[in-house]
C-alpha cells in the first residue's frame, strides 16, 4: 500500500520511501537518511566476507573480486551525482489520464543528491579486455524479486559504461554504503535513470545485445501518448536510459494560501545525460511572460542545482511555471499531454504549482 503524506511517499514492503521536498533543498548533498529509496524485492543480507563481484561474458579475462580485491586493484574515485526514479512526477501524469495502477505514485520526491566513492567501471572492465563484439553492459543485482525469481537488472551501453564518472560505489556521502542504498556494491551510473545503477550488484555480464532481465526488457520502457496498457506492445518501445533535462519549484507547495506581494519562489533543475543547467526561467502567470532565475552555484554535470526567483503577485489565484535548458540545447515540453505515457515515466513537462494569495 502506498502512503502519501505532505513530505514523501511510503511504502514498507518491499520499501520505497520519497524524499521530503521542503528537506531536499537544504543543502545540495543530500544527507543519507534522506535520500530516496526504491525497491523492487526487501533488502538482501549480504556477508561482506563472502561477497564476490563476477564479471564475465564477452571478456577476454572473466573476473571475480572480493570487495577487498576491488578496492586493491583499483583506484578509488569519487563523483557527485543525482539520482532520479524514472517515475519521478509521475503524479502530475495522473491528472492527465490514469496511469498503470501498479506503479508508484511519486511526486517530487523521487529524487536526491550524494556524493559517491569507489572503483571506475571502466577501469574494471579494462582489467577484463572486453571483445570486439562487445556492446552493452549487463548489472544484476543479488536482490531476489518474487515475479521474475532473479534478481533485479539492467545493461548500458558499453560507450557510457566506459564514462570516466561511472562507478562501482562502496561509499556515499563518506562513509559504507548503507544496506538500503546497495551495500556492500552498487553501480552509479550518472545521467541515467536510477533503475540503471543497480544496487547489490554480484554480476556484471559484457554482452552484445542489451539486458533481457525484465527491468530492463519490459518494466522500464517508454511507449508514446497513445498507446495504453490495453494496447500496449511489450515488443515496442524505447528502453529507458538516459534522463532528459527538468525542473521543478519545491516552494510554495501546490494549493498554498498566501499573502499578496513579493514572493520568492524557490526550486531546483537537473540537466539532461552528460549536460550542465544553462537557464532556468519562471513565469507567475501562467506561463505569458517570464523572468530569469537566479542559480544559487555554478551548475554541475551529473548533478542537480538550486535557483530562485521572486515575483509580485496581486490577490486572486495565481500559476506559477518553470522551465530549464541546458547546455545541450534540450529543452522542456510545455504539456503533460505531449510526456503522458501509461507508465507514467521521466515527466519534464513544465512544473505548475497553483497558488492562491490573500488581500
Amino acid at each position: 500500500m502506498t502512503h502519501k503524506t505532505a513530505a514523501h511517499t511510503y511504502i514498507a514492503d518491499p520499501l520505497n520511501l520519497g524524499a521530503s521536498p521542503m528537506l531536499l533543498r537544504q543543502t545540495p548533498i543530500t544527507p543519507t537518511d534522506v535520500f530516496f529509496v526504491r525497491n523492487h524485492a526487501p533488502i538482501p543480507d549480504i556477508n561482506p566476507d563472502d561477497y564476490r563481484l563476477v564479471i564475465d561474458g564477452l571478456v577476454q579475462r572473466p573476473l571475480t573480486l572480493s570487495l577487498d580485491e576491488l578496492r586493491r586493484r583499483f583506484p578509488a574515485h569519487t563523483v557527485v551525482a543525482t539520482l532520479q526514479c524514472a517515475g519521478h512526477r509521475r503524479r502530475e501524469l495522473t491528472e492527465v489520464q490514469p496511469i498503470d495502477a501498479a506503479e508508484i505514485v511519486w511526486d517530487i520526491d523521487a529524487v536526491s543528491t550524494a556524493v559517491w566513492s569507489g572503483a571506475r567501471l571502466r577501469d574494471v572492465l579494462d582489467a577484463a579486455g572486453p571483445r570486439p563484439q562487445a556492446a552493452h553492459v549487463a548489472f544484476l543485482g543479488l536482490d531476489l524479486v518474487d515475479k521474475i525469481q532473479d534478481g533485479f537488472g539492467g545493461s548500458i551501453p558499453l560507450d557510457k559504461a566506459l564514462d570516466a564518472d561511472v562507478l562501482l560505489a562502496y561509499e556515499m556521502n563518506g562513509a559504507p554504503l548503507p544496506p538500503t542504498h546497495g551495500y556492500p556494491l552498487r553501480v552509479v551510473v550518472p545521467g541515467y535513470i536510477g533503475a540503471r545503477s543497480v544496487k547489490w550488484v554480484g554480476r556484471i555480464t559484457v554482452q552484445a545485445t542489451p539486458s533481457t532481465n525484465y527491468y530492463q526488457a519490459h518494466a522500464y520502457k517508454l511507449f508514446p501518448p497513445s498507446v495504453t496498457g490495453a494496447t500496449v506492445n511489450w515488443e515496442e518501445g524505447e528502453m529507458l536510459g538516459a534522463l532528459p533535462v527538468n525542473s521543478f519549484i519545491i516552494t510554495p507547495r501546490p494549493g498554498a494560501r498566501l499573502p499578496a506581494g513579493e514572493l520568492t519562489v524557490q526550486g531546483i533543475a537537473l540537466p539532461g545525460d552528460a549536460a550542465r543547467i544553462e537557464r532556468v526561467e519562471l513565469s507567475c502567470d501562467g506561463g505569458q511572460t517570464w523572468r530569469a532565475a537566479t542559480l544559487t552555484a555554478p551548475p554541475q554535470q551529473w548533478a542537480w542545482c538550486f535557483w530562485e526567483a521572486t515575483c509580485s503577485l496581486p490577490p486572486g489565484r495565481h500559476e506559477l511555471v518553470v522551465r530549464a535548458a541546458d547546455s545541450a540545447g534540450h529543452t522542456q515540453p510545455a504539456s503533460l499531454r505531449d510526456v503522458w505515457n501509461f507508465k507514467g515515466y521521466v515527466n519534464n513537462a513544465y512544473h505548475r504549482v497553483p497558488v492562491e494569495c490573500a488581500g
